[in-house]
This record gives C-alpha cells, sequence and structure tokens, in this order.
C-alpha cells in the first residue's frame, strides 16, 4: 500500500481531515471488496457512505483507523490530516466493550490517560467529570440513572445503549475524525433523533464525521456529501442534495425507491380481532406469565434490578407479535426469558400447553428447537473459525438429529433462501458483512424448525432492498411453516406494521399497552405510544 499517512494539522472547517484515494482491497483468491474507492472527509462536515449489506462500506471506513480484514492485499492511500486518533462507534459495540469491565471503568481509563498530570485528588474529579459529559453527549441518562449505568458491565445494556457507550468512548478521544458504523441500528426514533443531533453537535465543533449507514432518512438529514458503493465500488458520489432529488445511477435510484417502503396502516378501521364474536381460550401457541425479571448489580441495594414486570402476552401459531420500546426498555430482557438465556425471572412460560424451563440448560433439545432467538449482534452469536454452512447444519444435527449430509444440504437451502449463496455460505463469519451475518442467523435458527422464531431487530442492520426481502420471508415463513410463530423484537414501526399482527409496546421495563396491530398503531390509547408513534411519523430534523 503507497501509505496510511497522519499531517500535522488540525483542519479548520470544509478543510479535509482524512481521504481515501484509490482504495483496492483484495482477499486471498482474488476476490476484491473494495475496488478503487476515493472520497473525503472534512472537517464540520458528514459523508455518509451508503449502499447494500456487504458493499464494502465497513471495510472502507476502518480502514481510516488503518485496520485491514487478515490477509487482504491493499493498494491505494488512506490520509487523516490530524494526527490525533480516528474515533469509531462500530455496528455491533459488544465486541469493542470489554465484558469483563464495569462501563464506568471503561470509560475512565481513556479519560484519565488523555489528562494531563494531576494531584490525585483533582485528577479523580476531572476524570469524572469528562466520563459524565460524554454520557451526556451520547445521550445517555445523567443522574442516578447515569450513577447505575456505569456500575454495570456492558452485558447488562442494551444493543442501543452499548452503542452509546462506544460513542462516547470516541468523544473521550478527542478524535477529529469519528467513522459512524450504522449508529442508529436498532435505536428506537426517539433516541435516533437524539443521536443525529448528537453527530451534528459534532459537526459543530469542527469534527469530521464519516456515517456509514443503511438510514437513508438519516442521511438525509446529516450528510453533505453522500458515496456509494455497490459490490465495491463507487457508482455515485456527490452533494447530499443533489444525490437525493436527481440521482443518476440506476443503483442509486433503486435505493432510494425502498427507503421508505413500509408504511404504517391509515385511518381507524378497527382490527377484524376486535370484531370477531370472544372465541375460547386456546392452549396452543406461546403464553407469557412473567412477573419479574432481574439482572444483578451488586452496588445496587438488594443485588439487583428489576429489568422487567407483569408482562402478560399471548402468541398463536402463525401469527406475529411486535415487542416495540426504546432502547433499554425490557425488550431484548424479554425475547432472552422467551429463549432461556436469561434464568433470573418469576413466572411460566408455556408452549403448546407445555411449561418451558427458565434455563436453556435445562430444555431438552426438543424444547431449544422449539423456541429459537435471533440475537441483534449476530457476529458474536458465531464461531469465527468454522464456515456459515457449518454452523447452520449443525443446528438441524444437533437439534433435530438429521443425517450430517442431509443437514448440509438443508443448510445451503436456508441460506440461499434468505439470500445467502453457495460462496458466501462456505466463508467463516468475520468474511460476511453485518447484514450478511445476520441473514445467516435467521437461516441457522430456521434449521431448528421452531414452533416460536425470537428476532430481536433482525433488520437493524440492513439496507432498504435487504430489509423488505427479509421482512417479506418472514411474513411467508409465517404462511408456510405450518403454524410458526413469531415474536418480533424492534424499534422500526414500519416494519412491525408490515409484519405484526398484534403488537406490544414496553416502556422502562414495564409493559403500557397491547392489542391488535391496526388498532394500536392508528389509535394508541397510552401516550408513550403515542410519543413513539409521533417520532416515528416524523422526518430526522436535518442538520443546520
Amino acid at each position: 500500500m503507497s501509505g496510511h499517512d497522519t499531517g500535522n494539522q488540525r483542519g479548520t472547517a470544509g478543510e479535509w481531515a482524512a481521504c481515501v484515494e484509490e482504495l483496492r482491497i483484495e482477499m486471498p483468491g482474488g476476490r476484491r471488496i473494495v475496488d478503487g474507492v476515493s472520497l473525503t472527509v472534512r472537517a464540520g462536515a458528514v459523508t455518509a457512505l451508503v449502499g447494500a449489506s456487504g458493499s464494502g462500506k465497513t471495510t472502507t471506513g476502518r480502514a481510516l483507523l488503518g485496520t485491514y480484514p487478515d490477509g487482504a492485499e491493499v493498494a491505494g492511500r488512506v490520509r487523516v490530516a490530524d494526527g490525533g486518533p480516528v474515533g469509531y462507534v462500530p455496528q455491533h459495540p459488544a465486541a469493542v466493550l470489554n465484558p469483563a469491565r464495569r462501563v464506568g471503568a471503561l470509560l475512565s481509563d481513556i479519560a484519565r490517560a488523555r489528562l494531563p498530570a494531576l494531584p490525585r485528588r483533582e485528577r479523580r474529579a476531572a476524570v469524572r467529570a469528562r466520563v459524565l459529559a460524554a454520557l451526556a453527549l451520547a445521550q445517555l441518562p445523567e443522574g442516578p440513572e447515569g450513577e447505575a449505568l456505569l456500575r454495570r458491565h456492558p452485558h447488562q445494556l442494551s444493543g442501543g445503549q452499548q452503542q452509546r457507550v462506544v460513542l462516547a468512548q470516541a468523544l473521550l478521544l478527542g478524535a477529529e475524525v469519528v467513522v459512524a458504523d450504522e449508529p442508529t441500528t436498532g435505536q428506537d426514533a426517539l433516541t435516533k433523533r437524539r443521536i443525529v443531533t448528537e453527530l451534528a453537535r459534532l459537526t459543530g465543533q469542527g469534527i469530521a464525521v464519516l456515517l456509514l449507514s443503511h438510514d437513508l432518512d438519516v442521511v438525509h438529514a446529516l450528510a453533505d456529501e453522500v458515496v456509494v458503493l455497490r459490490a465495491g465500488r463507487v457508482v455515485e458520489s456527490g452533494p447530499a442534495d443533489r444525490v437525493r432529488t436527481a440521482p443518476r445511477h440506476p443503483y442509486t435510484r433503486e435505493l432510494l425507491a425502498f427507503g421508505a417502503e413500509f408504511a404504517a396502516p391509515d385511518g381507524t378501521q378497527e382490527d377484524a380481532e376486535a370484531a370477531a364474536p370472544a372465541a375460547p381460550p386456546r392452549t396452543d401457541g406461546l403464553r407469557i406469565r412473567l412477573a419479574a425479571a432481574r439482572y444483578r448489580d451488586r452496588t445496587h441495594s438488594g443485588g439487583s434490578v428489576t429489568a422487567l414486570r407483569d408482562t402478560a402476552l399471548d402468541v398463536l401459531p402463525g401469527s406475529c407479535l411486535a415487542v416495540v420500546g426504546r432502547s433499554g426498555s425490557g425488550k431484548t430482557t424479554l425475547g432472552r426469558c422467551l429463549a432461556g438465556l436469561h434464568r433470573d425471572w418469576d413466572g411460566t412460560l408455556t408452549l403448546d400447553g407445555a411449561a418451558l424451563p427458565h434455563s436453556v440448560r435445562s430444555r431438552t433439545p426438543g424444547q431449544l428447537a422449539a423456541v429459537q432467538y435471533v440475537f441483534q449482534d449476530a457476529r458474536a452469536a458465531f464461531d469465527e473459525h468454522r464456515t456459515v454452512e457449518a454452523q447452520t447444519a449443525r443446528t438441524a444435527v444437533r437439534l433435530r438429529g438429521t443425517p450430517a449430509d442431509a443437514a448440509r444440504e438443508e443448510a445451503r437451502a436456508t441460506l440461499a433462501r434468505v439470500g445467502l449463496d453457495a460462496t458466501l455460505a462456505a466463508r467463516t463469519p468475520g468474511r460476511l458483512s453485518g447484514g450478511e451475518l445476520q441473514r445467516a442467523a435467521l437461516a441457522r435458527a430456521l434449521t431448528a424448525e421452531p414452533r416460536m422464531l425470537v428476532c430481536d431487530e433482525i433488520t437493524s442492520g440492513l439496507d432498504a432492498v435487504s430489509r423488505r426481502d427479509i421482512v417479506a420471508l418472514l411474513g411467508a415463513l409465517l404462511r408456510e411453516r405450518d403454524g410458526m410463530g413469531l415474536v418480533l423484537i424492534t424499534h422500526d414501526l414500519d416494519t412491525a406494521a408490515a409484519l405484526a399482527d398484534r403488537v406490544a409496546v414496553l416502556d422502562g421495563g414495564t409493559l403500557v399497552e397491547a392489542g391488535p396491530a391496526r388498532r394500536l398503531l392508528t389509535t394508541p390509547t397510552h401516550p408513550f405510544t403515542a410519543s413513539l408513534l409521533a417520532a416515528a411519523r416524523q422526518r430526522v430534523p436535518a442538520r443546520g
């Protein structure tokens, strides 16, 4: 490679802060994943890199950090004007947070390293002040709630909270360039607006932002320049307003056309369920009666914190229940309880009339197969050393007793069904994009032939076209898979409207509203649900 250079000047607004020139990254075997990409990121501005999952966005963004895939041959030039660090907010934040250390310790280490020599007492106060300021800038809570968050370990946070902790780390580093890789992934509409506001504040301080995103609403709100990638190549670039209003390349027009592919139902028509006569209670499907779910916090009085309480829901075969709410509301905790991944809870779960043990360790192979969980952070759920095809096939062998050869054939067919061809299936997880790996996780769960599929933000890492395809696939599966039910944990109300028969709304660990999807998404009865709907229907305000 020609070089990864840093200068010694600090850019002012409009000056270049980082640039990529004719970057080519080729993997062993001759597969070129980035092919001649050039772009400039300017101080006080946002350059958005958009494209489908697997187009090369993350690989290009990580080049600004000097990080490349193992074994890759790299050509071209990457330059950073400021000699300081480049901040990075990854799509999968858990991968860069030390699971053994509390959030406060992780942030304090960074703040302490950037302080000049001070007396011990002053140093401690200065570190604390910087950490609390970074939390506020990253839209994490202040006061007692913020103090409690600092005492938690990363696994005790929601995906959205983890992402904002990583943003706080980047802010503490004092980076003049920040690479934000899908920063609004997994966020509800209210939090998304706050994250956009914070990224806009960064540019107001002269920081350059390279935004990698499939969320075109966020791109429209923030970007000054847009670069469109397809299969590792730039197919279009230019000022954001021009690309949005007068795209020149057919692929750009396709992305824009699918940017708002789902629409919440209009009108106030009552759901058919509400008009139907009362039916006798059913014993099939999933019956959730959860009194409380807790996680340990030794620094908290009583030793635990209640994350979810008094939740009663039913999911019938062939139907979809969408669970919505803000980041940290308890959505993921509920999903993990259903799958036996969170053990500290009181209540009962029954599937087709039979009780499910609390812990995955106590469930039989048949019970494990019956309730399958697709993680929001798919990368953390795969073995990085074995191919995606092998891991998908192993699920059928382990949970259903399928012979190895038949399991491999089934795995290939299922992976193809979710859009991963044989070439992609033969790769290890590290060689797939976040969106591709999320689809692989769905395929692996499907090979178990579940009665209930729990999907945690399964569309959050996908571009608009891929999201449409996955939603269509989930809808087809509900029709075809002999009564399989779906629990869809999502912040995306459009996706909920497209799939759900019923919607449950969580706020602060409490079920505040539940009911037929059409009714709840048009005429909510709870103020919090109304606020979620209002935020989702408004465009993210443009930076200015």
